[in-house]
């Protein structure tokens, strides 16, 4: 359902597009050998191909290609047999070559469709339009100078993918959803680190408003947003903004603008350009693309299990809720990690240690899942000496925090420390009998008719034994003795 916002003249509904550029995991460019790796010495990375030296001719990474081609199956979407390299005039000072190459009329990928998950846990299916090939520009340096601007090109010339959604988002928690959703499955798929604090993934967000139903409104894109929390804020600011023009009886004006996160707002960047100002032709130096049924069908059988998939499997197969379930495939090792402790194990319950006390001990100590104290196996191991009663829930929080300490074995810590559960019924029998000669006041007010008192005979029991009685079996032997 579309989320509207109040403005004086009644409702607006926001109608939003995202072309995301993601940076396509490869060692070399998409048209030359120079490496990707982040993080190099300025100009450290530059072929004679990615600085334009004159005469180069640039020749297409066959890895790039499968990559985009693995992409768009992984987006459920059409792949073009025939794609064709055009040039995108434009000057640019971290643009060496006047122009980038880029695709328009013929991109690599077709028409496709993700499904998004909304915090109310609903699902909506939000359009694919297109995937197209096209280079990284290099990256004007402003901080370093207090008068000059320095050029970096190592990024230049490094392949990207620009995944252009349908206009289909209706609101700020949608577009987050999309673009976690889209960031997931490139993940998934390795095509893409989704890393938006290095820009190797950024959004162009594109956002009109209208009254409910009405005809689509002008746009404004906000270029380059850089992460989630961004992308939400300047969804809200820009709508606003829109409102206000509108209502107050102006115009928006079609254009560019960028988000600035230290004042919080959306400021103009230049009036929008349109495919015609960039003066696309197919690139000379290029033949087009062709990408043949077999190609793809080898590359179709690489594909890993994708999010939906996976999470439509561990609700089915394990019995999970969608949120758990959700939670889980969030990260694709998560999920490794989640089926390696579930191995020969209850789902559910190993479902609830890897959610609950793994991930939030994990955050409380700032560690990623690939730096936990407790291997998956481990975290296995807990879960199957709590199922078998060797030990009682309570006992294995404390078992669990010893284990991120030290990085032992359950069992171990269990025996180190005397914590198997008393099963013994002859046991929990003395110790209860003990209990009911020290309350004779207790016992008595309980058989009068004050049930809550049960609570009380129940916790003397488990502090007497330590915590190690086994819960059930206090109950049951409970509920008789008192009765």
């Amino acid at each position: 359902m579309a989320q509207l916002i109040k403005g004086e003249t009644g409702e607006w509904e926001m109608v939003i597009g995202m072309e995301v550029h993601a940076q396509v995991i490869a060692n070399s460019k998409l048209f030359s050998g120079a490496s990707t790796a982040f993080g190099a010495e300025p100009n450290s990375q530059v072929s004679i191909v990615d600085a334009a030296m004159p005469g180069m001719l640039p020749v297409p990474n066959a890895f790039v290609v499968e990559q985009a081609v693995k992409t768009g199956l992984g987006l459920n979407s059409k792949i073009n047999h025939t794609s064709v390299f055009e040039r995108k005039n434009y000057f640019y000072p971290d643009l060496p070559q006047g122009y980038q190459i880029s695709q328009f009329e013929h991109p690599i990928v077709g028409e496709g469709v993700i499904e998004i998950d909304l915090p109310d846990g609903s699902v909506k299916e939000i359009g694919i339009t297109r995937l197209h090939l096209e280079q990284d520009a290099g990256k004007s340096v402003h901080d370093q100078h207090p008068t000059k601007s320095y050029v970096d090109l190592n990024r230049s010339g490094c392949a990207l993918m620009e995944i252009v959604s349908e206009p289909d988002i209706r609101g700020p928690e949608e577009a987050v959803a999309y673009l976690s959703k889209l960031r997931m499955i490139l993940r998934y798929l390795e095509t893409c680190d989704g890393n938006m604090d290095e820009g190797s993934m950024r959004a162009d967000v594109n956002i009109s408003v209208r009254k409910p139903g009405g005809p689509l409104g002008i746009r404004a894109e906000i270029k380059n947003v850089n992460s989630l929390k961004a992308v939400q804020q300047a969804i809200d600011f820009e709508v606003r903004r829109q409102i206000e023009i509108l209502e107050d009886g102006g115009e928006v004006v079609q254009e560019t603008r960028l988000w600035d996160p230290a004042k919080m707002e959306t400021r103009s960047m230049r009036s929008k350009e349109e495919a015609h100002d960039y003066r696309y032709f197919p690139d000379p130096d290029l033949l087009p693309l062709h990408v043949t049924q077999e190609q793809i069908d080898a590359i179709k059988a690489t594909l890993p299990e994708l999010p939906d998939e996976k999470k439509h499997r561990f609700m089915q197969a394990h019995g999970l809720s969608a949120y758990d379930a959700s939670v889980l495939i969030a990260e694709k090792a998560r999920a490794d990690y989640f089926e390696a402790a579930a191995n020969n194990n209850d789902p559910k319950l190993a479902a609830n240690w890897v959610i609950n006390e793994l991930l939030g001990g994990l955050n409380k100590d700032g560690l990623d899942l690939e730096d936990s104290p407790i291997k998956a196996e481990q975290l296995g191991g807990l879960v199957a000496l709590i199922s078998d009663n060797t030990i009682s829930g309570k006992i294995a929080k404390d078992v669990f925090a010893e284990m991120m300490k030290s990085g032992k074995d359950a069992a171990v810590i269990v025996e180190e420390k005397g914590l198997k559960q008393v099963t013994d019924t002859g046991a929990i029998e003395a110790i209860i009998d003990e209990v009911i000669a020290e309350n004779p006041d207790n016992v008595a007010a309980y058989r009068g008719g004050k049930d809550k008192l049960f609570g009380f005979f129940v916790g003397q029991v488990m502090k007497k034994s330590q915590g190690k009685a086994n819960p059930a079996a206090v109950n049951e032997i409970l509920k008789e003795k008192l009765g």
